[in-house]
This record gives C-alpha cells, structure tokens and sequence, in this order.
C-alpha cells in the first residue's frame, strides 16, 4: 500500500520518490493518465506551509494517513492536487507541479478547452481542471479509483534537479531548494 512507502519519508524525500510515478483518473470509464515530472515538497517546519501554524480544518489531510489526497482551492479560481507524506500527525504533504500526459490525451484536451499538448498539464491548476480533479477528492485514499497514485520504479538522483519552489517568498537568507524535477522532461512548469 502506498502508505507504508509514503509515510516513511519526509517532504523532501517524497517530492523526489514521486518523481516518474503515475496518476490515473478514471472518468465515466476512462482512463487518464500522467506521469509526474515536478513536485514541492511542503513541511510542517516551513513557513510557506499550510501546515506551518498547525492544524485546521482545510489542512486536516495534510496530518493524517500517507497517500491521501489533499485538495485546495487558490486564488478564488483554481485547485491544486498534493500528496499527504510522512507520519501521522506530521503535517507534511507534496504538491503535483507537473505531468507529461500519456493516455486519454484528447479528454483532457477537452477538459481544459486547450488545443496544445505542451502547455497541458504543465501546472497545478491545470492538471486539476485536465483530471476534473476538485474538492469532492479532498482526503481520497489514493490507492483506490477514480484517482489513483501508481508508484513506479525510482527515478535516478542523478536525473533529478532541485531549485527553489516557485511562487514562494522566503523571509531572510533561507531559500529551500524543495522543488524536485525530471531535468530533461519538457512538461515542466517553469524551466530550471
């Protein structure tokens, strides 16, 4: 079960372990399928968190079972897809970045209204609206349908890069690194 995997590493660890594996969402019979090529780890320890002043109500998720998923809405308009990490109330969880589309293409084509492969699941809110991904999956066990986390084989350290989570301010000289991508994917958010 993916919570044993998942619940034994930290944000960090996560963030890169979840690099190369597979989302599968089912959809009135239809599969669709991305591979994660850019993740953020988030911690309890770290300011940019929504974990960080402990738990509420929306962040629940974030302290409970590994391989949940935590779904939030931002800036009045999208929703964003994290996987819950580490140890029971711990809050940690890993932020979906990035995908390389690889089945039911032409559904999340639709989904999004777009016409252009490139540009598809290159962000979080996009491959919200690409899975139809919203809050009604807020705390699903991600080892069941219609949203599942398939783990594949690590990717190699060597063909991850890390880089400074984007969108975030730190306060001070403290820049965390804890932004994981596949270096050669073309499907990242924003280029190293």
């Amino acid at each position: 079960m993916l919570e044993n995997e998942l619940g034994n590493l930290n944000a960090v660890n996560a963030a890169a372990r979840l690099l190369g594996c597979d989302l599968i969402r089912t959809i009135d019979g239809r599969q669709l399928i991305g591979r994660i090529v850019e993740t953020e780890a988030y911690d309890e320890s770290d300011q940019a968190s929504h974990s960080y002043r402990g738990r509420t109500e929306r962040n629940l998720v974030m302290f409970g079972t590994a391989a949940k998923a935590y779904i939030y809405f931002t800036y009045g308009m999208h929703y964003c897809l994290n996987v819950s990490v580490g140890p029971i109330d711990h809050g940690a969880a890993v932020l979906i970045r990035a995908m390389e589309p690889i089945a039911g293409v032409e559904h999340m084509i639709q989904n999004r209204n777009n016409t252009t492969i490139d540009n598809l699941l290159n962000g979080p809110a996009k491959i919200c609206q690409a899975f139809k991904i919203d809050k009604t999956l807020n705390g699903h066990d991600l080892n069941y349908p219609p949203l599942v986390l398939r783990l594949n084989r690590p990717v190699d350290p060597s063909a991850i890069a890390w880089s400074a989570r984007i969108g975030i301010r730190e306060k001070g000289e403290r820049i965390l690194e804890w932004r994981a991508v596949i270096s050669t994917s073309n499907y990242l958010s924003r280029p190293l």
